[in-house]
């Protein structure tokens, strides 16, 4: 035998294995995954006494379940590009999450919410409900298919066989266990999921990081707005707005305690924000070794560490994208089976389960047509969250207004027009802020959530708007 027919021979093995490894964490994410045999279990992750989840396994299932393969992606391209800084500006969207807990908190403990759906509704009226449910149905499609091609990533080139089988079989893999249990299952498998992405990162970060002195690699980079720093302003500006059109995160800010939840997310934050800056040190290593990867800066990286240390860069995001693909799924059978029959004014569906579980069904088929087509996951078409930054005045000044609809729609609606602007390149160039490449992006970001927070109050110079607590007139 020749070393090429060895060295094809042993490719080929490292293929199967890889393929392999795929087929069991299905596997086994189905077998310890808890069969749920009601709503409340479906629906809400409680246990078949009733019980939440407790505080241990939600700060788990928060931290890994807004681990995004994109995002974990998206770290290390811009360690490779910015550096340190980089990582630090990605890293602070993470603070979106305590962001929530603060405000969910508030929404539970002095205006009695049970959910945003059921907050919006009975705050600002179901036209309010109905946009701001269509906006979370569009990130949830998006959620499905920019994380499976991720996956698919690994196995291929994007648009080959092998990248669209590796994409479509690991949906299959997500759903089967997802319809076993739904958000109960979600959370369960979750954390198991964080503790294999912690161990894997620990992996990759120990064989990357030796090759360079600590001081060399958080020295790359400048603190200056356009080496970065003026996407850290912007990602300390969405966080005010962000986390609330991601129903992964804020579904499970109504499912325990009040106090245990806020705990939980306090501490999810912190720790992804570590992940995320740990995770951005891979990129700054490509940037240190001048290895261009194009928009996937990892899978570059893992090709040149070995079968181990390929192995463990594919654990670590077929976890962070599992454990957000079926919290994807679990988030829409709600929105579908509960929270859409809301906005009709209905009691949830008589069967519910049933009708969630085909939700998740077709939003599996449905939401990889884009992988298909091949867009590219660095360019999703996700609401930006600059077309959500009118969110920010809509939950955090929510007492100062009764029942205020024109409040909710002035302050949505500029955020989404303002967003559509920045897509189609139609901000003047006099809201720039700096001359980095985030420079329109800051200033769309600071005065817009200004104009928004300006719209949202506009209705109290009416005089039926100035009262606060104004009952729903419905």
């Amino acid at each position: 035998m020749n070393a090429s027919t060895a060295s094809n021979d042993l490719s080929q093995f490292q293929g199967l294995f890889f393929w392999g490894f795929l087929l069991f964490f299905g596997a086994l994410m189905y077998l310890i995954s808890p069969r749920t045999r009601d709503d409340a279990g479906f629906f809400r992750g409680h246990d078949e006494q009733g019980r939440p989840p407790s505080e241990w396994a939600l700060m788990m299932s928060v931290f890994i379940s807004w681990i995004f393969a994109k995002s974990v992606t998206n770290a290390a391209n811009l360690g490779a590009t910015y550096g340190i800084v980089g990582g630090l500006a990605y890293a602070t969207y993470w603070l979106s999450i305590p962001v929530a807990g603060l405000v969910i908190y508030r929404l539970r403990t002095r205006e009695g919410a049970s959910g945003l759906v059921p907050f919006l509704i009975g705050k600002y009226g179901r036209g309010a409900a109905l946009a701001f449910s269509a906006a979370i149905l569009v990130r949830l499609f998006n959620e499905v298919w920019s994380n499976t091609a991720v996956v698919g990533g690994y196995y291929g080139d994007a648009g080959s066989a092998a990248f669209i089988g590796a994409a479509l079989l690991f949906t299959a893999v997500v759903l089967f266990y997802s319809l076993k249990g739904g958000l109960r299952s979600s959370i369960f498998t979750d954390v198991v999921q964080a503790v294999v992405f912690v161990v894997f990162l620990g992996v990759v970060v120990a064989l990357v990081l030796p090759a360079h002195a600590p001081a060399q690699l958080l020295s790359q980079g400048s603190f200056t707005l356009a080496g970065g720093v003026d996407l850290l302003l912007v990602a300390l500006l969405q966080v005010l707005s962000y986390p609330f059109h991601d129903p992964v995160l804020t579904d499970r800010g109504f499912i325990s305690n009040e106090k245990n939840m806020l705990r939980a997310f306090v501490v999810a934050g912190v720790l992804g924000f570590v992940a995320i800056v740990a995770f951005s040190l891979v990129g700054v290593h490509a940037r240190l070794e001048a290895i261009s990867a194009g928009s996937n800066v990892p899978a570059e990286v893992a090709r040149g560490l070995g079968f181990a240390g390929f192995l463990a860069m594919i654990a670590v995001m077929i976890s962070s994208a599992a454990s957000t693909l079926d919290s994807t799924f679990s988030s829409l059978s709600k929105s579908v089976a509960y929270e859409l029959p809301l906005l009709a004014g209905r009691a949830p569906l008589p069967r519910a389960m049933r009708v969630g579980a085909l939700a998740m069904i077709v939003f599996a088929l449905l939401g990889n047509l884009p992988m298909l087509a091949g867009t590219d996951i660095l360019k999703a078409t996700t609401i930006s969250g600059t077309m959500v930054i009118g969110l920010a005045p809509i939950f955090l000044f929510s007492q100062l207004v009764g029942y205020s609809p024109l409040s909710f729609h002035l302050a949505f609606w500029t955020g989404m027009l303002l967003g559509v602007l920045q897509a189609i390149s139609l901000i003047p160039a006099s809201w720039a802020i700096g001359d980095g490449k985030y420079a329109i992006l800051l200033g769309t970001n600071l005065y817009g959530l200004l104009l928004c927070s300006a719209a949202f109050l506009l209705p109290l110079l009416l005089p039926r708007h100035r009262l606060r607590g104004c009952a729903n007139p419905a």
